[in-house]
């Protein structure tokens, strides 16, 4: 081989490692950009509770809700019971790959029929076991230490 085309081979090798060198820092760019846009989205949902029948809002959760929610791979990642302004909430946090999912998958656990039947079979019994509901939509900051919880990137 002589040595222009040696030289040639190299500088033809160096370009391509720079490419691809480029092309792995322009797709962690564009990674994190969809990571803020329609990566990993958390929802946190609080539930105003009543102390009179909070056990019987627990048991349907834990019983019924959770494991209608699996069905259509609701992540919850934890939940929690707390006070505030004089009311009893519970507050959960679920984690969706993406916005959409997150809608969908609602739409599909919403319409479900034993979901409706179970709400309807407690209210009879026990009485609203749910006031106010607020949900929250979370993106991510740049600088959050933690991308995501359960959804491996």
């Amino acid at each position: 081989m002589t040595r222009s085309l040696k030289a040639a081979g190299y500088l033809f090798a160096t370009v391509l490692v720079a490419a691809a060198l480029a092309a792995a820092t322009s797709a962690r760019a564009r990674t994190h950009a969809q990571l803020l846009t329609h990566g990993v989205v958390h929802q946190l949902r609080i539930y105003e509770i009543f102390d009179h029948n909070k056990q019987a809002f627990h048991d349907r959760f834990r019983d019924h809700a959770m494991r209608i929610m699996a069905r259509y791979d609701f992540p919850i990642v934890a939940t929690w019971e707390s006070r505030h302004d004089d009311r009893t909430e519970f507050v959960y946090l679920l984690e969706w790959p993406d916005k959409e999912t997150m809608q969908r998958q609602w739409a599909k656990f919403m319409a479900d029929k034993e979901w409706s039947d179970i709400k309807k079979a407690t209210a009879r019994q026990y009485g609203d076991l749910v006031g106010g509901i607020q949900d929250r939509t979370l993106l991510l900051t740049d600088y959050s230490p933690h991308k995501e919880l359960l959804i491996p990137q």
